[in-house]
């Protein structure tokens, strides 16, 4: 008997795909679910998920795979189900709806559409029947169905006022007569207010890493040496890898925690995350030299390299799930004791089972025997607790370590979804270059490269722009190309910067002013200022995507506005074009009045601001030498938001191979002609004599 498939067997998407064997006649996005819905004069129930997100798995089973219910959505509804990482552009529009329905959103998204695609109801999660202080979700299905046939004045009135409370909530905007430092000192000072001093992290439960807001603290506390804003980056930054939200055997972050500790993450581990959480534990080990940085910041590309990376062709995969199935609860990642035990010497399990705080009474709620591993004692205090040297356990510890990840890769692993996003794989490549510089890893940075060469290829096309989706997983295509969004653009253009510092080739730089250009002209808001999240469709617009939003903040990745107005502040320092520095200080002064509420949700913003408000620094550093290679590890020392260094061979530094800005003065540098290694340091408009003195070369960072 041939097993009967619904429409989204043909969908490209690993998290539609997932739902092709459901009994629900299930449609993609596009123009014709609506036009069916409009044909058969019903409303349409919007479903939004990832392939990660363990509660829309839930509701999956429970309701959309249940034979009874799909009858039921079949006859009442046009079904559209949606991935949220392919089409973040309708998600964050009907995320807005349904927080202004329900006053909260998430995944999986439950909506109700009237067949032109504007919500009249909404909320997240429905269980099958009536628990949780929850309505069952067919009693809600029916009431809606019959509420539509019934009540429908009521049902459009509804509608057009969400589409209304979508367009204000996309549309900040409060322009201030100034852009000043006092901006960016209150969010600074909102994120410390927040700061737990005893967990690290900032509010309580749940905690998210907000690596934005640590990359802000990390550079203030670099200019300023504020004790209190040095404290709160640190803390975090420890309490958050001795932590289980941190995974102490593969590397990487999972999502975020659900206790104030760090201890019980929910288990999926993103790439924007680790991209975002990589360049944090690089800045910090920059600034503050603690080795521990840097193990945590290499161990994290250990975990891209081998999950979410492919080798061959280049390009990081999207996200790895938290489950094999519904039935458990990260048990892939989580031990008993008695699992612990087994796979280990009593040696190692003496000073495992007090380093990883393993015991007969875990962590989970579903499962009490078992073990978040996070980190509860040093080594040195598990030493003398036992009486063995420090010697001993550390080489048991990493024993232990190495035969608990060989029994963990024995288990089932969680589904890795290997699509290949544009936006994310930016950050990526950028938090790649970045450790490559401060870490010397030319393998890491030759990866990057390669990726970015690989979205430059098969994402970038002059006329068409960039593509959102650069490969799906397994293989799969899509018959349509789904557009870049503003984050793409912003994300590629920073990447593409990075690369030309990284490499010295022209062509890197070209194609950020490429990109940058394209980004000006498909999403630049040339009369209200500001960037759109997305272009304006030249065909049929489906509801809530008529709504045009600028977005300021940050959830989770950085802010498409701020982080394009960086973009455009960094090609304006290389270029010299003013156009780039005046739509940068637009987009800044766009959401002035209104920033400081947003606290360090908008942490971004403040990166961008500073950015603004101090002189861009530049060290190019001339040489291959040894010589070179301390000049470069000297200009690197300590991470500031404006400062960019640049290492070029002496065949790269012609007026053709190099942007504008640094064409004019270092081809006609006297030091070219001799065999030496030197520095040229530059602040906004001017140059700095040219140094072979790396102690100089600190001392002139130090005074600018």
């Amino acid at each position: 008997m041939t097993e009967k498939l619904n429409s989204l067997a043909q969908a490209a998407s690993a998290y539609l795909r997932s739902a092709r064997h459901q009994p629900v006649q299930w449609h993609e996005w596009g123009e014709t679910a609506f036009a069916r819905a409009a044909a058969e004069d019903k409303p349409v129930l919007l479903d939004i998920g990832a392939v990660w997100c363990h509660w829309c798995h839930v509701m999956d089973r429970e309701s959309y795979e249940d034979p009874t219910l799909a009858e039921v959505i079949n006859e009442h509804f046009i079904a559209v189900k949606v991935d949220r990482d392919e089409r973040p552009d309708v998600d964050s529009r009907y995320q807005a709806a349904v927080s202004a329905i329900s006053g909260q959103g998430g995944w999986p998204l439950t909506a109700i559409l009237t067949p032109d695609g504007r919500p009249f109801f909404g909320g997240t999660y429905f269980p099958r029947e009536d628990r949780y202080g929850r309505p069952g979700f067919e009693r809600v299905l029916l009431a809606l169905s019959s509420a539509w046939k019934n009540k429908r004045d009521e049902a459009l009135e509804s509608a057009s006022s969400v589409i209304a409370a979508i367009e204000h909530e996309g549309s900040f905007a409060g322009r201030a007569g100034t852009l000043g430092p006092e901006l960016v000192d209150k969010l600074i000072a909102s994120a410390v207010q927040q700061f737990d001093p005893v967990n690290g992290g900032f509010g309580s439960q749940p905690k998210f890493p907000h690596p934005a807001a640590l990359d802000l603290l990390i550079d203030e506390a670099a200019r300023t040496g504020d004790e209190n804003v040095r404290r709160a980056a640190l803390v975090t930054l420890g309490k958050m890898a001795h932590g289980g939200v941190y995974d102490q055997l593969a590397g990487g972050f999972h999502r975020y925690s659900v206790d104030e500790r760090w201890v019980v993450p929910h288990f999926e581990k993103m790439l924007y995350d680790n991209a975002g959480l990589l360049k944090n534990y690089v800045h910090a080990f920059q600034t503050f030299v603690e080795p521990e940085h840097a193990r945590v910041a290499t161990d994290i590309i250990r975990w891209i390299d081998e999950w979410l990376s492919d080798r061959e062709l280049g390009g990081f995969y999207a996200s790895q799930d938290a489950d094999i199935d519904l039935d458990d609860d990260g048990d892939y990642f989580t031990w008993t004791r008695h699992e612990a035990a087994s796979a280990l010497t009593p040696e190692e399990l003496e000073v495992a089972e007090p380093f990883y705080d393993i015991g007969e009474i875990g962590d989970m709620h579903h499962d009490p025997k078992k073990n978040v591993l996070h980190v509860k004692y040093t080594a040195e205090e598990i030493a003398k607790r036992i009486g063995r040297s420090i010697e001993d356990v550390e080489r048991d510890l990493q024993s232990a370590k190495q035969k608990l990840y060989a029994a963990r890769l024995k288990r089932k692993t969680p589904f890795v979804d290997r699509t290949v996003y544009t936006g994310w794989n930016g950050m990526a490549i950028s938090a790649y270059l970045d450790a490559a510089r401060v870490l010397q890893l030319d393998a890491v940075k030759e990866f990057a490269l390669k990726t970015l060469d690989r979205i430059l290829r098969e994402g970038w096309d002059a006329e068409r722009g960039l593509a959102h989706v650069i490969a799906y997983a397994d293989g799969h295509t899509s018959s349509e190309r789904v557009p870049g969004i503003l984050e793409d653009y912003a994300f590629i253009v920073h990447a593409a910067i990075d690369a030309w510092e990284a490499s010295g080739e022209r062509r890197y730089y070209d194609a950020a002013i490429d990109i940058a250009d394209a980004m000006i002209s498909r999403f630049y808001d040339a009369t209200g200022g500001a960037f759109f999240d997305a272009e304006q469709s030249s065909g049929q617009v489906i509801g809530a995507l008529a709504a045009r939003r600028k977005p300021l903040q940050d959830s989770p990745t950085p802010a498409a506005n701020p982080l394009a107005a960086a973009a455009l502040l960094r090609l304006e320092a290389l270029s010299g074009r003013a156009e780039y520095r005046e739509k940068a200080e637009d987009t800044l002064e766009h959401f002035a009045g209104i920033v400081e509420h947003f606290g360090l949700y908008a942490a971004t913003y403040g990166i961008a601001l500073r950015q603004f408000l101090v002189a861009p620094v530049q060290v190019v550093i001339l040489g291959e030498d040894d010589a070179a290679k301390r000049l470069a590890a000297m200009a690197t020392a300590r991470f500031a938001i404006n400062k960019a260094v640049v290492p070029l061979r002496r065949i790269q530094v012609t007026r053709k191979n190099l942007p504008p800005m640094l064409a004019e003065t270092l081809p006609s540098l006297p030091q070219l002609a001799a065999s030496g290694s030197f520095a040229v340091l530059c602040k906004g408009n001017s140059c700095m004599p040219p140094t072979a003195d790396a102690e100089v070369l600190l001392e002139e960072l130090s005074r600018v």
